[in-house]
């Protein structure tokens, strides 16, 4: 499984994933989750990946050879007008790879569905973040509803719902989207470190700030060992409870 976050911000797209991919508990590896297209100064697109693996990377691949030969019949990223329209060449590239993995030769146990997060800019046009389901349809991240998750979304939810606000900082952020995945890595071994991130700001049409923060990492660490020790201190003030009641 995988866990990935995309969340819309005032000044701009924070976009998280990690890194984990398993066929049991005895076949674990590290896989990248996200894909960056860009075109400075004219767009900058951002893809991550939950699901099958086999799907995933067979989507960004046809994704990335349609940047060679792109045709009116398969345009690509780099060619689309808008966000909408990239969202439906993603969800119609997405749909069709499961298509022909699902209907071809023997059938595995496994399904062969993903979701997909995509988020960016493309020329005078705002910022946009879709939600993209196996399907091929999507929905659209809004003031209401101002981040998308997807994979193991519950265990690092609360903390989203409650403290998210559109005015705050990429380093603020990047502060609330470790403690969710720190969350969710407590929670299931089917996430795990490390996480990529992107910043991209609004306007800016160029890849934003991009890194790995490892396991390890002494900023982890403290967020991990904090927000823990945080969470029973604030446990251990609430008045105790008493049966009597």
């Amino acid at each position: 499984m995988t866990y990935c976050v995309g969340m819309m911000l005032n000044r701009g797209l924070v976009f998280m994933s990690d890194t984990r991919t398993n066929a049991g508990l005895d076949n674990i590896s590290t896989f990248r989750k996200m894909s960056i297209w860009e075109e400075e100064g004219e767009r900058c697109i951002t893809l991550m990946s939950a699901g099958n693996l086999a799907t995933t990377q067979a989507v960004v691949s046809e994704l990335d050879e349609r940047l060679k030969a792109p045709s009116e019949r398969a345009p690509s990223l780099l060619a689309v007008p808008s966000m909408f329209q990239a969202a439906r060449l993603v969800g119609e590239t997405l749909r069709d790879v499961i298509d022909r993995q699902a209907n071809s030769g023997q059938r595995a146990d496994t399904a062969f569905n993903a979701t997909l997060l995509l988020g960016g800019q493309i020329g005078d046009n705002p910022p946009r973040l879709f939600l993209i389901y196996p399907e091929g349809n999507f929905i659209e991240a809004s003031e209401d509803t101002p981040f998308f998750q997807t994979g193991e979304i519950k265990y690092g939810r609360p903390i989203l719902v409650r403290a998210y606000d559109p005015d705050m900082s990429f380093e603020e952020a990047m502060k609330l989207l470790l403690v969710s995945f720190d969350s969710t890595i407590k929670a299931n071994l089917t996430v795990g470190m490390p996480v990529d991130y992107h910043c991209y700001t609004t306007d800016s049409l160029k890849t934003g700030v991009v890194g790995r923060v490892e396991g390890d990492a002494p900023y982890f660490q403290s967020i991990s060992q904090g927000w823990g020790q945080a969470l029973k201190d604030t446990l251990d003030s609430l008045a105790p409870f008493s049966f009597d009641d």
